[in-house]
């Protein structure tokens, strides 16, 4: 089996203080992304292979004022993405905890909707109480809608994009310095 290839994103930005949000008070290693190139770099990686490795080469228009500012952009956006995928997962668990609680009650309900169902089949005849009846089924498996939304739709976009950021929290990141050959860069 062969490696998974390597993606590059190149990004431009005048300074090393651009690429995080400016109304975060954390060191620039531990300070969020902003929001621009955070949606910016996560677009991307979401149309990468599973498996791909991802390099970000930052392109600098002009000179860090920090000398270890290549250690400090990796560790920003790893930390960034790996506290997003952390995140993320926290509110998957929310959404499957919500879930369970959803099918106990949208089970509860549709029993009692099918038993009520029943019992007027049983004990009255009639048009109306056939709409009934049938209204009453309907309304139990109308209450099973949201459990089932959640258990087959609403959890994967969650978990694709807690591959991504985790993928991103993994990324190679260097900076390229102005004037410097373009393989070169912050080592």
């Amino acid at each position: 089996m062969s490696p998974p290839l390597t993606h590059q994103l190149r990004l431009r930005v005048n300074d090393v203080a651009n690429l995080f949000n400016a109304i975060d008070a954390n060191p620039l290693q531990h300070k969020h992304l902003d929001p621009e190139i955070e949606d910016f770099i996560e677009n991307w990686a979401r149309n990468l292979p599973r498996h791909a490795r991802i390099r970000l080469t930052v392109h600098l228009a002009q000179q860090p004022q920090q000398l270890d500012s290549d250690a400090v952009v990796t560790s920003g956006v790893q930390h960034h993405f790996e506290a997003k995928a952390a995140h993320i997962r926290t509110e998957l668990q929310h959404l499957l905890q919500e879930g369970r609680v959803s099918l106990l009650i949208g089970v509860v309900f549709l029993s009692l909707c099918l038993l009520g169902s029943q019992a007027i089949g049983q004990y009255a005849g009639g048009t109306g109480m056939a709409v009934m009846r049938e209204g009453l089924a309907i309304t139990g498996w109308v209450a099973m809608w949201r459990p089932m939304q959640i258990f087959l739709y609403d959890w994967w976009p969650l978990a694709r994009r807690i591959r991504v950021c985790k993928a991103l929290g993994h990324a190679v990141v260097r900076i390229h310095l102005p004037g410097s050959p373009e393989g070169a860069s912050l080592q």
